[in-house]
C-alpha cells in the first residue's frame, strides 16, 4: 500500500520540546483527511536495562510530568550529536543511576504512538556495571532502585512501574535475563 501524499503541513505550536504539526494528506483511493502529530525531530533516545553482577535491574524513581507523580521505570535519555547509542546509554546510566557499563549492546528501536508521534526509543542492554557518577540535567537527584531478576513478574505487575517503553524494554530483554540467571545457577552448582 502506497504512503498518502502530502498536500500540506502547517505547523500549529511550538514549544521549547515540541512541534505540533497538520498534515493535510490525500490517500491511493482519493480520500483527503487532515492529521496532527508531533513530527520525529532533534535526536534519537536510549532506555537502558541494566543488570548488575547481583542480576539485579537497576531501576530510577523519578517524577513523571505528564501524571504528576513519581514513577519507577529504567534510566533512559537523549542520544548527543556524534554519541554511539551505546556510549549514550552507559552516559544516562551514569548520569540517572551512578553506574556506567563495560558492555552495551542495541536491542531494538521502539516507535512510541506512531499514529500521532514521530519519536522512537532505543532500547540497550548494559551488563559490567562500575560505580561512574555523571552530573545529569535533572531538578533533584534520582533515587536507584535496584530490583532482583527473580521477581521480575512481581515488578510487571507493580502499580508503580506502569510505563509501557519500560515494560517493552523489560520483554525483549528476558531471554539475556534467563541466561545471566542460568549462568549464576551453574556457578553455585560448580561452587558446591
Amino acid at each position: 500500500m502506497p504512503l498518502p501524499e502530502i498536500i500540506a503541513t502547517e505547523t500549529l505550536a511550538t514549544t521549547r520540546f515540541f512541534k505540533i504539526e497538520a498534515l493535510d494528506l490525500r490517500f491511493s483511493n482519493g480520500v483527503e483527511r487532515r492529521y496532527e502529530r508531533l513530527p520525529a525531530g532533534g535526536a534519537e533516545g536510549v532506555i537502558v536495562v541494566a543488570v548488575n553482577a547481583q542480576n539485579e535491574l537497576l531501576l530510577i524513581r523519578e517524577y513523571a510530568a505528564g501524571f504528576h507523580e513519581m514513577q519507577l521505570t529504567l534510566p533512559k535519555g537523549l542520544v548527543e550529536p556524534e554519541e554511539s547509542m551505546e556510549a549514550a546509554a552507559t552516559r544516562e546510566l551514569a548520569e540517572e543511576a551512578g553506574f556506567a557499563a563495560k558492555h552495551a549492546e542495541f536491542i531494538k528501536r521502539l516507535t512510541l504512538a506512531p499514529g500521532h508521534m514521530g519519536f522512537a526509543i532505543n532500547v540497550v542492554f548494559a551488563t559490567g556495571l562500575y560505580p561512574k557518577q555523571l552530573q545529569g540535567d535533572e531538578p533533584e537527584p534520582i533515587e536507584l532502585v535496584p530490583w532482583p531478576l527473580q521477581r521480575l513478574d512481581e515488578l510487571l505487575s507493580s502499580e508503580e512501574f506502569c510505563e509501557a517503553r519500560a515494560i517493552a524494554a523489560l520483554a525483549l530483554c528476558r531471554p539475556l535475563f534467563s541466561q545471566l540467571l542460568d549462568a549464576a545457577d551453574e556457578l553455585i552448582k560448580r561452587e558446591n
